[in-house]
Order: structure tokens, then C-alpha cells, then sequence
């Protein structure tokens, strides 16, 4: 954080830099979390988003340890990069982390595999039950709104009603920095501290504080296919299909999540410096760019989101 002294002014003022001023913000937001709820949780996948949730976390809670455990909803269809740098981070803090796996309850019954094998739809069951099993009222997640027009509209406390869903009309206003917790039993509230960052913020946060991530955001040469403009890897998710052609290839992702929508672009960026430079440069946000379950429709975060995805 770039902190500056105003020596124009008596008493002292200090100055935050746009970063510094983000910063400042998310902490804000996770220690007013702290005080208004009684069981909150951080979505941890080992992205970028939620690794950045996590120091902000860390930043905002010390000497003493994150009050809040760990909640990664694995789809069985993840990179093995991001699975172990996931249980390095959790091991490296102490932090307790819960995972539910989509394929316990694809074994029991309660969800059944899709035609096209994308798990990633899956997702809200195993979240929605997961949050009622441990009762916890608040759930943070690393969304933010320059990703995608459904997020845009989200507030950064989101109340869920008690079936998880988004519903937009009861969106609370938050002015001057004031945010109302209120829920009903059975209903929680997502927040999401990173509302009013952009990636490029992000990334260079990532640079200013020296933030580790997994290996496969930066350039890397890989076996992958081409399929609608995206580079996939081939993996238990199946793929690739007749007429796609695996190459090997020099790439980096922009987003994580499950493997088979979510697409590498092709890349030289192999440094920081060069993965800011690069996101700088694009005209597409790294949704918009790599994940192919938003393609299906003009609303297809909005749909899942109502439906209680993140």
C-alpha cells in the first residue's frame, strides 16, 4: 500500500493510492462481516480472485489467525495445479478448510452427470446444501462486477432467500459505505469484497504484494484443442471430439474453474509484468474470453445465479 503524507494540512491527513483505496475498502467490508455475522465463509477455489480474497483476509485479521473457514465446491474437473496449490495455501495458514465434491453427490443420487460432461452447472446443489449443513450465514466470494453484466447488478452484500437464490428486486441500496446484513433464518448473505475491482486491479495487487498463484496463469507450453476460439485441455471431463486436433501449444489462463469450459488463451506472458501488460491491452474480460458455460445464452450467469450459483 503507496501511503503518503499531506504536510499541507494540520492535523495530518494520509493519502491511499487507488490500490491502497480497494484495499482499504475490502478489509472494511470483511471486518464489518466479522462483527454483523455469526458463521461466515470464504469461497476458495485457488484462482486468482479468491487467493487475493484470501491476503486481504489474512491482512485484515492481524496477528490473529482468519476467524473464517475455507469452502471449496470441487467438480472433480479441476487442474491438478490449482488442487495443490489450494491445500499449500491452506496448509501454509492453518486454515480449515471444507470441500464438497460434486461427485458425492452425483454416487448418491442427487445429481446426475450432464450429456456434454461440463460439471460446472453442478455446482449450486453441492453449494447450497453445503451452506445449510454448516448454517453458515455469510458467504464471501470473489466476484467482481467488471466480469460479467449479472454481476454488475449485484450489490456487495447480496442477500440470498432461504433456497439460496439471487432475487434482484430485493437488492438493498448501500450508501456511504453502510451495508445491512439483515436476514431471516434459513436465508444468507453473499459478499463479495472485490465488487469494484477490475482484473487488471487485481493483477497488479498480485504485483504490489508479492501474492503466489498457481502455475497455469502464466505462459507454459501445454496439449490442448481448439474449440469455439478457445484452447481446452483434454481431461476426465472428455474431449477432445471428432474433427478437434490436440496441439501443443504456449499458453496461460486467465480464470480457473472447471476444466471443461474453461478455455487457455494463447500466450507469451510468462511474468508479471507481462501478464499485467497483456490484460492492459484486452478488450474482453477473462470470462467473456475463456469461460464457455456464459456462451450459452445472453443470460446464462443471471439464470445460475438466481438459481443460487456464486
Amino acid at each position: 500500500m503507496t501511503v503518503t503524507a499531506d504536510r499541507t494540512t494540520a492535523p495530518r491527513t494520509l493519502t491511499l493510492d487507488a490500490l491502497g483505496r480497494l484495499e482499504s475498502e475490502a478489509i472494511h467490508i470483511m471486518r464489518e462481516v466479522a462483527g454483523e455475522f455469526d458463521r461466515p465463509v470464504i469461497l476458495f477455489s485457488g484462482g486468482k480472485d479468491s487467493t487475493v480474497l484470501l491476503h486481504l483476509a489474512v491482512k485484515a485479521f492481524w496477528p490473529a489467525p482468519v476467524p473464517f473457514p475455507l469452502l471449496h465446491v470441487d467438480t472433480g474437473h479441476n487442474f491438478d495445479e490449482v488442487i495443490e496449490f489450494r491445500d499449500r495455501v491452506v496448509a501454509r495458514y492453518g486454515l480449515r478448510l471444507v470441500v464438497a465434491r460434486v461427485q458425492d453427490w452425483i454416487d448418491d443420487g442427487r445429481l446426475a452427470e450432464r450429456p456434454d460432461g461440463t460439471r460446472n452447472p453442478l455446482q449450486t446443489v453441492p453449494l447450497l446444501d453445503t451452506i445449510g449443513e454448516h448454517r453458515f450465514d455469510a458467504v464471501f466470494g470473489g466476484g467482481r462486477r467488471d466480469e460479467e453484466r449479472a454481476r454488475a447488478k449485484e450489490r456487495i452484500f447480496s442477500l440470498r432467500n432461504a433456497f439460496g437464490q439471487w432475487e434482484p428486486r430485493r437488492q438493498r441500496p448501500e450508501l456511504w459505505n453502510l451495508y445491512n446484513g439483515r436476514h431471516r433464518p434459513g436465508e444468507h448473505v453473499r459478499v463479495f469484497p472485490l465488487s469494484n475491482w477490475t482484473e487488471l486491479d487485481v493483477w497488479r495487487y498480485i504485483a504490489r504484494e508479492d501474492i503466489e498463484l498457481p502455475s497455469i496463469y502464466y505462459a507454459h507450453e501445454r496439449e490442448v484443442y481448439l474449440r469455439d476460439g478457445m484452447w481446452l485441455t483434454a481431461g476426465p471431463w472428455g474431449g477432445p471430439r471428432e474433427g478437434e486436433t490436440v496441439e501443443r501449444r504456449t499458453v496461460r489462463y486467465r480464470t480457473v474453474g472447471d476444466g471443461s469450459c474453461t478455455g487457455a488463451v494463447a500466450s507469451t506472458a510468462s511474468t508479471l509484468d507481462e501478464v499485467i501488460a497483456e490484460v492492459g491491452a484486452s478488450r474482453l474480460t477473462e470470462r467473456g474470453a475463456t469461460r464457455a458455460d456464459d456462451r450459452l445464452s445472453e443470460a446464462a450467469m443471471e439464470d445460475r445465479k438466481r438459481e443460487g450459483y456464486f
